[in-house]
Parts: structure tokens; C-alpha cells; sequence
């Protein structure tokens, strides 16, 4: 999901300028070896200023994003019918993506006989003990020191709490509302100002990676990109055609004919905010009143992150396989369900996807360098991520275009 402020035209060059930033860095990582490698510090020391530009964004940006996000679905009772159903939806299929991500990658078993070496371990990741261990430390006695050490579920619980208190006290949290939006924004506008380096990055990130670990890690890279793909198609098919075809009372070939434009428009900016002008469009175009467009689109494009859960949670399995962390249940139900609150805030802009990883990957144990990894194919992953997403919005407004039997 890219950077706010860029034109269609616009992320559609840094889009390509990132893919041509891995594909050099792929190949000098490659061509380094007995040639290059008094290069190597230059490109150490440019990786690891553009991840710590990142990082230190991250820890602000979740908290933010979630205070707000709650803000604005605690507003949702007030338009009745209609945000309550888009809510349910969205929930629902949240919640079954979610199901299929935890146990998919698993039984794939992907990043299993791979091994990735990481050059950054300075950072220590949260370890992962026991489901009850980690309710145990989810309510932080010194929220101040949970930014600090970079507890992310304490981060979480901590922005719940404050973002329920402030809808119940309403006009008196306001100031405060308003400073994390401000600070949200702030964060966001830094991330879009360093997402602009990002094939800079990319290629130095991905050329330490491939000089670590040489051309398995780009091949098992590549196998678990086509299994995630595979997986987005049959999800958007099988669960957003059903819901099209069996409560929208609608045939698949005019439904995907009609949504097109939209998601050739989302797969190419990763940006479902960008996307949702074409989106209402095609809405309209399928007859769906703007009563319910008007509101389930931008609702979908804030919280309807299904794509984001089968995401996340095949990425966090293959690089704690391949790192060697132990990946159990437990551990799996406890990044789902903390991918699920941060998909409430999470914006619908490119790069939103590496501020979740990023929060994931610290609740999973990994370790911190891996988010360089992630990052060099986070773009090509985004893209189908926000398809699927896209398509999840309009296949909810043409459901509800029956449920609701509203006059268009």
C-alpha cells in the first residue's frame, strides 16, 4: 500500500523503480563475490540508514493509527444499517482469512529446508514462551517503557485501552484524538518521504542478503511469492465470488468484468485509497446504490485487510522457518489476532504493509534484520494484497445492494 500524496502516475514509476532496484541488487549480490567487495560497507552502512528511517517511525505510527482507527469505527452506529453490515462483512471475511492464514502456511510448511543468515542482529526480538505467559505480560505497568523495548503487544493493549476511553469520553478526548492524528499523519508523511529511497534501499538490503545467503534465498523467496499469489486467487474466486454470486444474486463474469478497472488501477499503486474513485465507479456500473458505496468503500479501504492476514501470516512462517524460531499454534493465534487490531488502523496507502510486518515480526521473535528481507519484496506482495482487498470492498457493496434492498 504506497505513499500518500502520489499520483497514479507517480507510484506507477516508483513501483517500477523499486522491481528494478531488486533486480540490481539481486545481481550484484550475485557479481560481489572476488569482484565487489570493497563496496560492501558503502552498502551495509546505505541498508542500514534506510531501515532505521523505517523503524523509527514504527512504534508511534501503530499506536496512532489504532487510536484513531477506533475513533472512526465508533462512529459507525450513527449511519445505521449500512455501516453495521459493511462492519460485519469486513469482520467476517477478516476473521475467515485470518482462520486460513494460521493454519495454510503451516501445512505447506513454507521457508522449511531454507536458511537465511542475517548480517543485522542487534536488536533482540521478543521471545515467544506460551500463550499464557503472554497474557500474562499483555497489560504494561510502564507504558513508557514498553516503547522504549519495543513491546508491541503491550503497545497494542495500551492503544485499545486509550482508544476505548476516548470514545466513551467523547468531546473531552478530543484534543488527544486530535494530537494522534496529527502525530499519525506526521508519521505518515515521514514513511511516504522515505519510501521515495526505497529502491535505493531495496537494492542494498537485497544485495546483502543475496551475498549472505546466495541464489536459494532468492528462488525460495520467489516459491513462497507464487504459493501466496495462488492462495489470493482461490480466496478472491471461492469467498469473494461466492459471496457475489450466492448473496448478491450476481454472475461472476459481470461482476469481475465490471470491477476490472479498479483492480488493475489497485494492483499497480497498491493503494485501495488511491483506488476508491474507480472503485465507486464500478460500483455504480453494477447498480449499487450510493447510499451504500458511499460508505462501505472508504469503510473497506480503512479495515477490509483479508489479503493483509493471509499476508502476514505466510511471511511470519516462512522467515521463522527459515530462520530457525519456532513457529507452534500458539504462537500463530497470537500474531492473527494482533494482525487483526492493527488492521483497524492500518492506512489504505503503499507501505502501510511494512509497519505491520515490522510490528508482527517483533511479536513472533524474529529477528530485527529480517525486515530488510521482507521490504525488497514487499511491493510485488502489496500489489496482489491490495487487489484482493479492492475486489473484497465491491464484492461487500453488491451483497449488500440485496441484503439491504435499498433503491439505487
Amino acid at each position: 500500500m504506497s505513499t500518500s500524496g502520489l499520483s497514479k502516475k507517480g507510484s506507477a514509476g516508483l513501483t517500477f523503480a523499486i522491481f528494478l532496484g531488486l533486480m540490481l541488487g539481486i545481481v550484484f549480490g550475485l557479481l560481489v563475490p572476488g569482484r565487489f567487495e570493497f563496496l560492501l560497507p558503502a552498502v551495509d552502512l546505505v541498508s542500514s540508514l534506510y531501515m532505521n528511517a523505517l523503524r523509527m517511525m514504527i512504534y508511534p505510527l501503530v499506536f496512532c493509527s489504532l487510536i484513531t482507527g477506533i475513533q472512526g469505527i465508533g462512529s459507525i452506529s450513527a449511519t445505521g444499517r449500512v455501516g453495521f453490515q459493511s462492519l460485519l462483512y469486513f469482520c467476517s471475511t477478516t476473521l475467515l482469512a485470518s482462520l486460513l492464514g494460521l493454519f495454510l502456511p503451516m501445512m505447506l510448511g513454507v521457508g522449511q529446508g531454507i536458511s537465511i543468515t542475517m548480517s543485522e542482529t542487534d536488536v533482540q526480538a521478543m521471545k515467544f514462551t506460551s500463550l499464557l505467559d503472554t497474557v500474562k505480560n499483555l497489560i504494561p505497568a510502564n507504558p513508557v517503557a514498553s516503547f522504549a523495548e519495543g513491546n508491541m503487544l503491550q503497545i497494542l493493549f495500551f492503544a485499545v485501552a486509550v482508544g476505548i476511553a476516548c470514545l466513551s469520553l467523547k468531546e473531552q478526548a478530543q484534543p488527544f484524538v486530535r494530537l494522534c492524528e496529527a502525530v499519525n499523519a506526521i508519521c505518515l508523511k515521514v514513511v511516504g518521504v522515505v519510501i521515495y529511497f526505497t529502491p535505493i534501499g531495496v537494492f542494498c538490503t537485497i544485495a546483502n542478503v543475496v551475498v549472505a545467503n546466495g541464489t536459494d534465498t532468492i528462488i525460495s523467496l520467489a516459491g513462497v511469492m507464487i504459493a501466496l499469489y495462488t492462495t489470493l486467487l482461490l480466496y478472491i474466486l471461492i469467498v469473494y465470488g461466492g459471496i457475489v454470486r450466492l448473496v448478491g444474486k450476481m454472475g461472476l463474469r459481470e461482476f469481475f468484468g465490471a470491477v476490472m478497472p479498479a483492480a488493475l488501477n489497485a494492483f499497480g499503486t497498491c493503494s485501495s485509497s488511491a483506488t476508491l474513485p474507480i472503485a465507486k465507479n464500478c460500483a455504480d456500473k453494477l447498480g449499487v446504490p450510493n447510499e451504500i458505496s458511499s460508505l462501505s468503500l472508504p469503510l473497506g479501504a480503512t479495515i477490509n485487510m483479508d489479503a493483509v492476514s493471509i499476508v502476514m501470516s505466510f511471511m511470519i512462517v516462512f522467515f521463522a522457518n527459515a530462520c530457525g524460531v519456532d513457529v507452534n499454534l500458539g504462537l500463530m493465534v497470537v500474531v492473527m489476532l494482533s494482525n487483526t487490531l492493527l488492521s483497524i488502523g492500518t492506512p489504505g496507502v503503499p507501505g502501510a504493509a511494512i509497519a505491520s510486518f515490522a510490528a508482527l515480526s517483533t511479536i513472533a521473535g524474529l529477528p530485527a534484520g529480517i525486515l530488510a528481507v521482507y521490504i525488497s519484496v514487499n511491493t510485488m506482495i502489496d500489489m496482489g494484497a491490495t487487489c484482493c482487498n479492492v475486489l473484497g470492498d465491491l464484492a461487500c457493496s453488491v451483497a449488500m445492494k440485496e441484503t439491504l434492498h435499498l433503491e439505487s
